[in-house]
């Protein structure tokens, strides 16, 4: 063997293990079932986040089968396990907002008594966007019927039906101005995907999580959120613990003991102009917005989603939706309970005031997107302020963003 060929035989052999090395790098990564670490990355710089690097696949119409590739317990207490979905069909998932959320559609009867009307529920996406999977963190709430299904029968490899993120919650873009975020509960999961979204893509601006549960127990994914906090000197996380746990230490385990309210944002944040981003219950969000309105915060610069039924007083500067006719004391019959009552236009939508009477009514979204709350039209019209993402079969109404547009009877 000649020197030249042996030459060309080391060089050939080098190559291969270089190329090999960086086999074993990517394969290594992260996989496509497994929860993505933020990058490492030192403060200062900006990165571009998954939603900017993919290509927008189209989303999707009605549902599509995805398959559960995770299940992950995200805190001590044992009740919110994060499901990671894949689609059934490979396909590159369209990006989201972050602070959106997917629509479950669950069929099994276990869940609902009538086959014909499957249950549908909106889970917050808790992730910021990736091509390859979606993940979403659900509570398992006492007596409820799809969180109780899913924490007890759905294993990894279960099959599910979901329908495109959407939702009218989410991130703005914006000038880079601070954001503060607050959650209460499991309000925490569309702020996390808020939350990884700033980290990924921006270390130039201060970002605030003030998050409140009862104890550390209760709180989702605390190591991780914790670490994040020590690592980006610009994310400040602010623990209220309302019922602290005797092992929970305060100034350590948390910074405040009770709820986050008002005066506490005032201590607590310097004197600046910020985006604030709420979502929790209704005790949570019924004092908190009206709450930062008092404090002079302009109505463009408070965001919220609350979880279940509530009504949020706004001061009168906030400008609101409102429907095009003028509000009209429609009668309203409910056909199936023998109830009549006049049309509350203070309500907002038929969802509210049909609750208001004490009338049962399946929803999940209460923004148009889920179709769960559809129900026949016996008689009348309904008209709305704004379209609905969600088709609506004849003969029925949408009552989450519906409104009387004459006397109406519905069949409930």
């Amino acid at each position: 063997m000649t020197s030249g060929t042996l030459a060309i035989l080391i060089a050939t052999l080098i190559l291969a293990q270089i190329l090999l090395a960086l086999w074993f790098k990517l394969r290594s990564g992260r996989g496509a079932d497994s929860p993505p670490a933020l990058p490492d990355v030192q403060p200062g710089m900006a990165l571009r986040t998954a939603q900017d690097t993919m290509q927008q696949a189209p989303a999707w119409n009605g549902f599509r089968a995805f398959r559960v590739t995770k299940r992950e317990q995200e805190n001590e207490a044992g009740d919110i396990i994060s499901f990671y979905l894949q689609p059934e069909q490979p396909m590159q998932l369209p990006p989201f907002k972050p602070g959106q959320y997917l629509s479950v559609r669950l069929l099994p009867p276990q869940v609902t008594e009538n086959p014909d009307h499957p249950l549908t529920r909106c889970y917050s996406l808790s992730d910021r966007p990736h091509s390859e999977h979606y993940r979403i963190s659900v509570k398992r709430i006492p007596g409820g019927r799809a969180s109780n299904y899913l924490h007890e029968k759905v294993p990894v490899g279960a099959r599910l039906m979901v329908k495109a993120p959407s939702g009218a919650f989410h991130l703005i873009d914006q000038p880079a101005r601070p954001q503060v975020l607050i959650a209460g509960g499991i309000g925490i999961t569309p702020m996390l995907s808020m939350l990884y979204s700033l980290l990924d893509r921006d270390f130039q601006r201060d970002i605030w999580l003030f998050y409140g549960v009862r104890n550390g127990r209760e709180a989702i994914m605390l190591p991780r959120l914790r670490e994040l906090a020590e690592y980006h000197p610009r994310f400040h996380l602010q623990l209220c613990f309302s019922r602290p746990a005797p092992e929970d230490r305060p100034g350590i385990d948390f910074q405040h003991a009770g709820h986050v309210d008002a005066q506490l944002l005032r201590a607590e944040l310097p004197l600046n102009r910020y985006h604030f981003y709420l979502c929790g219950p209704a005790a949570l969000m019924q004092s908190l917005v009206p709450g930062l309105e008092d404090l002079g915060v302009s109505g463009e610069d408070i965001h919220f989603e609350t979880f279940g039924p509530a009504t949020i007083k706004r001061s009168p500067q906030v400008p609101k939706h409102t429907a095009t006719a003028q509000p009209a004391n429609w009668q309203v019959d409910f056909q199936h309970s023998g109830q009549s009552a006049t049309w509350d236009s203070s309500q907002g939508n038929l969802l509210n005031f049909i609750e208001a009477q004490g009338i049962a009514v399946d929803s999940a979204c209460r923004s148009g997107s889920c179709g769960s709350c559809q129900t026949r039209v016996v008689s009348g019209h309904v008209a709305y302020p704004q379209m609905p993402d969600t088709e609506i079969e004849a003969g029925h109404c949408l009552l989450c963003v519906g409104r009387p547009d004459s006397d109406l009877t519905l069949a409930l």
